[in-house]
């Protein structure tokens, strides 16, 4: 049996560097998601492949087809980061990503074909069992620039890809839930607008570690 283990991070970097750690112990890349807002000029050192001519159910279903497990978008070789690719999210908009978070929360794909929405990102972290609370914030997160990490662990390999992430700078996503709520933020809403590059960026410095 597997739990999840999912963080939030305001750096694509400590992202990344979250899902080497997860690798480096053992975590099946198949097993490990990355979401990240596509305005992070980080994306361009990983080799990010845009789809230009197909829709974010299309793109889910190709990499599918193309050898990754079902209910993955991760490319087969190279681990997750090298199966980035821009899809459209439901409240979030573009965002570069890879994993089974991804392509459920744009679509279920089975023999290579999408069947069907799975309510967004949102959606996809509560059936996987997060709470409801904690799968807006980190929505919330994302849609304001941040990183999402999150990745099936089995039992026998949990303290250590606990371990593995743990110095990592990730947000505390209570204090961060709190600190939205405070600004006037209720829930996260696939409705609406995704943020423009302007505001990312002033969300950013916002919360930039000194």
């Amino acid at each position: 049996m597997s739990q999840i283990i999912t963080r939030l991070f305001d750096s694509f970097a400590d992202a990344e560097h979250a899902v080497i750690e997860l690798e480096r112990v053992g975590v099946p890349h198949g097993d490990i998601s990355i979401v990240s807002h596509k305005s992070d000029k980080k994306h361009a050192r990983a080799h990010v492949r845009e789809p230009h001519d197909n829709t974010a159910g299309e793109a889910a279903a190709k990499d599918a087809g193309a050898g990754a497990a079902i209910g993955g978008v991760v490319g087969a070789a190279g681990g997750v980061l090298a199966g980035l690719g821009l899809l459209a999210i439901p409240g979030l908009g573009p965002v570069v990503a890879a994993g089974w978070l991804a392509s459920t929360a744009v679509g279920a794909v089975v023999g290579g074909a999408v069947v069907g929405a799975a309510g967004g990102i949102v959606g996809a972290l509560t059936n996987a069992g997060v709470s409801r609370e904690e799968a807006e914030v980190y929505a919330e997160g994302v849609r304001r620039g941040g990183t999402l990490v999150s990745a099936k662990v089995a039992e026998d390999k949990l303290a250590l890809a606990e371990d593995a992430v743990s110095n990592v700078g990730y947000v505390d996503v209570a204090a961060r839930g709190a600190a939205y709520r405070q600004g006037g933020w209720s829930h996260f809403d696939e409705s609406a607008s995704p943020y423009a590059d302007d505001e990312i960026e002033i969300e950013r410095s916002r919360w930039a570690r000194r």
